[in-house]
């Protein structure tokens, strides 16, 4: 399940940490120490429009794969591989508060060049899949709103009509040209923090119970304003338009101490900065496949 981290860990404390995240300049880490096990991309790979028309005929079934290979090949854009600091807080009875940094990726995952890609939902199998094949984990509740606060730039969620179509090739391109509108609209620049764009796919407590299913979570409005609370409503193999993949880096400081946040969400006490819920004990486990659970709903709101 967890990488052999030791070398990473080596690096990073030859590195010192030398910006905090609400300065956004320049890297608290080696991003490349943090996404070394990223495949490099190849000027042969698809970009993204090019993608979207190989799997414009495929089922279900065969884009999820088509989506699966293309990424575990490295075929993602160079800036999502820059992380980004981000603090999280917890204040103690004793007044003292506890703070840890975790490095994510500015955007949500996506298949392509920098110059052409698309943001690309996918089931919760293929997520954890990536997920742990490159060194990293899907955000908790707390991460998503954290990260949402200290975005430098925040999109205008822009949900599309309802309905079957959600899932189509379609809609996840039609969904990125209006994202892409937004961007440009806005002057954002590639490997800056941006949240607003997708709900996020996440890890909680209530995947050890509700079995089998995907946990969804933001799209947020304002600081406090998500248009989706947490809700494990659809089935694991489920994906929308809406749903984006937010990479965590394995790693956190936690008061200048490097740690594995897998070791963190286990703590009884530290788990508390990177979770509202308190422990994840069993934090991969819970994104593990499963026998999948049928869809219940196919809102955009849920």
């Amino acid at each position: 399940m967890q990488r052999n981290l030791v070398g990473v860990f080596i690096c990073l404390l030859v590195f010192p940490y030398v910006a905090r995240p609400a300065e956004r300049r320049g890297p608290t880490v080696p991003s490349e120490e943090l996404t070394r096990s990223i495949p490099a991309r190849s000027g042969q790979h698809l970009t993204g429009s090019e993608f979207v028309k190989y799997v414009s005929k495929m089922n279900p079934q065969e884009r999820e794969q088509a989506i699966r290979d293309e990424i575990l090949k490295g075929n993602l854009p160079e800036f999502l591989r820059k992380l980004v600091p981000v603090e999280l807080h917890y204040d103690l009875p004793s007044t003292k508060s506890l703070t840890a940094t975790i490095f994510v990726a500015p955007d949500y995952l996506a298949i392509g060049s920098d110059s052409d890609f698309l943001r690309i939902p996918m089931s919760l199998h293929t997520a954890a899949l990536i997920a742990e094949r490159f060194g990293f984990i899907l955000p908790t509740k707390k991460m998503v709103d954290a990260i949402y606060l200290q975005s430098r730039y925040h999109f205008v969620p822009q949900p599309l009509p309802a309905g079957p179509q959600m899932r189509s090739t379609a809609y996840y391109w039609t969904h990125n040209q209006m994202v892409e509108d937004q961007a440009h609209g806005l002057g954002v620049r590639l490997g800056e923090l941006v949240s607003g764009d997708k709900k996020d796919v996440v890890m909680t407590n209530r995947l050890a119970v509700k079995v089998g299913r995907i946990a969804i979570y933001g799209w947020h409005r304002g600081p406090g304003q998500p248009i989706q609370p947490l809700s494990t409503i659809h089935g694991a193999n489920y994906a929308d338009y809406s749903h984006g993949i937010r990479l965590i880096s394995e790693l956190a400081l936690i008061d200048g101490k490097l740690r594995s946040v897998y070791d963190i969400l286990r703590d009884p006490l530290l788990a508390k900065i990177l979770s509202d819920e308190g422990p994840i004990p069993r934090s991969w486990e819970s994104l593990s496949p499963h026998q999948d659970s049928p869809t219940i709903a196919t809102t955009s709101s849920d």
